[in-house]
């Protein structure tokens, strides 16, 4: 025999089921006599809350979505801090990967599906006006992690990405180069913001900017291989090249080495990020580092501040890089 549900009772007084939803929900909109007729119904019939949907319900609503990029070094890290951030709050973590097949839209909308309270997503690819109509659509807090300014549709996230190359920039002149080329990915998010810093700190030194642009290549290791074969067809090297991030360093370096030019003799290489490789004493490489666990922390702080109080607005938080100096720079030759 199955169990009694709403819509029974509501065929038992001839009223509808979503008046009955609202007396067992406890919710407004119903009279003290429907209430007390609705409750007795339940009785007599032997009704009893569907506690695996109510529990669900209650679930879904402790969800956090986070979607990121495995490709890229840095965002395994904000994983890691954003999983520790989300215990601390009690809630679940649901994790999606963007990979070649599956777009950032794609991500999203499989995190959706999972009625997730809020939405985080490191490093998205998409323009602002992308990044708003997501946020209308998914209806729910989203945090962007790595990009974007202060508006009003969704909280960001990101590291003061010209601060840190302007840091580079200054430590490498004060090591005495003044041929100072830098390796740009228009395709990765923070690319602009990176940039801005290069040109500002390269026209403060009263110096001329070298910009390697890579264009549509993603920010890896291949476009710090494709950087490099660049840089070699010239007659005459920089003294000192300043990738945007470690992994496109890691690439030139292989490149350098493999055509025998020596790092720091011939030339200084930098990166950003501070990635778990750039340590390795076969790379030493001079960086910049963004916290991530400052920003995994913070990411979670402000999706818990919206969902919790739907009405605040969204904020920005700049996580403030630290300059990282190894063996990969010194004076020029």
């Amino acid at each position: 025999m199955r169990e009694p549900t709403m819509a029974d009772i509501a065929s038992y007084l001839g009223i509808s089921r979503q008046l009955v939803s609202i007396v067992l929900r406890d919710m407004p909109g119903a009279s003290e006599e429907t209430r007390a007729r609705v409750k007795q119904a339940a009785q007599d019939l032997g009704y009893s809350p569907h506690q695996g949907a109510r529990l669900l319900r209650q679930y879904t609503r402790r969800q956090l979505g986070v979607a990121f990029a495995p490709v890229h070094a840095t965002e395994p890290d904000i994983v890691e801090s954003i999983y520790a951030a989300a215990d601390g709050d009690r809630l679940r973590v649901v994790l999606s990967a963007k990979t070649e097949a599956r777009t950032t839209e794609r991500v999203i909308e499989e995190l959706l599906e999972y009625r997730c309270a809020g939405l985080i997503v490191i490093g998205p690819e998409l323009s602002d006006s992308a990044l708003q109509t997501l946020a209308q659509r998914a209806r729910v807090p989203l945090v962007v992690v790595g990009q974007g300014e202060l508006n009003e549709f969704y909280d960001v996230v990101r590291s003061a990405g010209d601060e840190g190359i302007e840091a580079i920039v200054r430590h490498v002149v004060t090591l005495g180069h003044r041929r100072l080329a830098y390796v740009n990915c228009t395709a990765m998010p923070p690319a602009g913001l990176r940039l801005t810093g290069y040109l500002r700190a390269m026209g403060d030194a009263g110096l001329q900017p070298d910009v390697i642009d890579i264009g549509g290549l993603d920010a890896t290791e291949e476009a710090g291989t494709q950087a490099g074969g660049m840089l070699l067809q010239r007659r005459t090297l920089p003294t000192a090249v300043l990738s945007c991030n470690d992994q496109v360093a890691v690439g030139l370096l292989q490149v350098l080495a493999r055509a025998g030019v020596a790092v720091p003799g011939e030339v200084s290489l930098t990166g950003f990020d501070d990635i778990r490789v750039a340590s390795l004493s076969s790379v030493d490489l001079t960086t910049v580092r963004q916290d991530p666990v400052e920003m995994g922390r913070a990411a979670v702080a402000a999706a818990v501040q919206r969902i919790g109080k739907p009405t605040a607005k969204p904020a920005l938080h700049v996580v403030r890089p630290s300059l990282v100096i190894r063996g990969s720079t010194s004076a020029p030759s």
